[in-house]
């Protein structure tokens, strides 16, 4: 009995160590087993939110369809932007049939905010912040329109209660004037405050749902593998488009452009100078277009407004051509960029810089400038064929009749003309034959043909 109680200790053992053994190398099989189908769609959400980034996420969520994606991740990393546009982003995000996670590894300031609550999940980096969430005007000051704080107001509560979130907090993001209560952070937010919480304060709130620092922790807190994830590249075209849409970018193409066609306008004969002004507007506004903030309307109002401007030039209008066609460039410009003011501020430093260069070229080639053709130029000497005065030479040796009596000046018939004539001091009667002497600028003097007879000339 003894002896057998002494072998079942050893296999015990044995079958303890076995079993460890097993579940040491059996169990990640198992959980790799239970990972969800499908590739995690990374989405960089980097840039201000205007049209552009909205035609490049609608691009991203088309792909992750067209893959079979499982999980789309929204890394969010923007300073906010148009209210209407984010709206827009936050509609299709919702209607995606695939969850989304917006993992912010930077600030979801302002809009940013709003895409982030829309979406099924929230991480976030340890160093990131979401909220401040407030509207602003162009130069960063607050907007205080009631109607539309509230409306705002409104759209962020709605996306914080989709997933239970306090709604009050997101209120708190926007409304300067409410007063929220955050015990699990000890804060309070008072009036004339926005609401803005770091990662940790975030997942303290209920306003993250996990602490993470990369797109793969991202997929394996939701449980999918993280040898499976996309990013999304842009194309080389939107490369491009974001390269010349960039505010310096655009404000010295907006330069080139317009100093180009002034110089061209006002300084005729180059070529060189319209053309490159024309490419750069090509730019400018092809450079829009491709990333979906401009439409063909901007080219149009570029096309009527250098007309307008030409025309004013040639066709007298008081002025009014002028301003329409500088209107209609104005718009054309300004609706081609994502933000009115940042439009404005670079169309008035290019328009003073071209201006400056343009007086310049203009001093330096002022005898090609289209005033010359305002300009009478030539000297009008006589030797040239101009004069105020009449002068006959033409008349000199030709004969005639004293029509009058000449003493000396009187009238006398010369071919089929009546010339005034005079003589040099001498009386001759009315119908003498006489002579063209010679002419003294706009002086016919005459002699009798007598004289000339004695003399002997012809």
């Amino acid at each position: 009995m003894n002896k057998i109680k002494n072998w079942k200790f050893p296999v015990v053992i044995l079958i303890a160590f076995f079993v460890t053994l097993v579940s040491t190398f059996v169990q990640p099989q198992g959980i790799q087993a239970a990972a969800k189908d499908g590739a995690v769609y990374v989405i960089p959400v980097d840039q201000p939110i205007e049209r552009g980034l909205q035609k490049f996420m609608e691009r991203g969520f088309k792909e992750a369809e067209e893959i079979q994606a499982g999980l789309i991740v929204l890394q969010i990393n923007t300073p906010g932007g148009l209210v209407a546009t984010t709206k827009e982003i936050g509609d299709m995000i919702q209607a995606s049939k695939i969850p989304t996670v917006a993992y912010i590894n930077g600030d979801a300031a302002s809009a940013g905010s709003y895409i982030a609550l829309v979406s099924d999940y929230i991480a976030m980096s340890p160093a990131s912040t979401i909220g401040a969430a407030a509207l602003v005007d162009g130069s960063n000051n607050y907007i205080d329109d009631p109607k539309l704080v509230a409306t705002w107001k409104s759209n962020m509560q709605a996306a914080a209660e989709k997933n239970d979130r306090k709604k009050e907090i997101a209120g708190g993001m926007t409304d300067l004037n409410m007063v929220v209560e955050m015990p699990e952070i000890s804060r309070t937010k008072e009036k004339g405050e926005v609401i803005s919480l770091t990662a940790k304060e975030a997942l303290e709130v209920g306003y993250a749902d996990k602490i993470v620092s990369s797109p793969a922790e991202v997929a394996t807190w939701l449980n999918y593998s993280p040898d499976n994830i996309y990013t999304m590249e842009q194309t080389t075209f939107e490369k491009l488009s974001s390269f010349l849409t960039h505010p310096v970018v655009s404000t010295i193409l907006l330069f080139i452009g317009i100093a180009g066609i002034l110089i061209e306008l006002f300084v005729p004969g180059f070529g060189v100078p319209g053309i490159v002004g024309f490419l750069s507007f090509v730019l400018y506004f092809g450079g829009s277009y491709v990333a979906g903030i401009g439409g063909s309307e901007t080219w149009f109002l570029f096309i009527i407004g250098i007309a307008l401007l030409i025309s004013e030039l040639f066709v007298p209008s008081f002025g009014i051509l002028g301003v329409l066609g500088a209107g209609s460039l104005i718009t054309g410009v300004v609706r081609a960029a994502y933000d009115t003011s940042t439009a404005l501020v670079s169309l008035g430093i290019a328009a003073a810089a071209a201006i400056a260069l343009v007086i310049i070229v203009a001093i330096v080639f002022k005898e090609k400038g289209i005033w010359n053709r305002f300009i009478l130029n030539d000297n009008m000497t006589a030797d040239r064929g101009y004069s105020s005065v009449r002068t006959r030479e033409d008349l000199i040796g030709m004969e005639g009749t004293s029509a009058t009596p000449l003493r000396p000046s009187g009238t006398a018939v010369i071919g089929t003309e009546r010339v005034d004539v005079v003589t040099e001091g001498d009386y001759i009667l009315a119908n003498e034959p006489i002579y063209v002497y010679k002419v003294e600028g706009s002086r016919v003097v005459v002699k009798k043909q007598s004289e000339r007879e004695a003399s002997g000339v012809k």
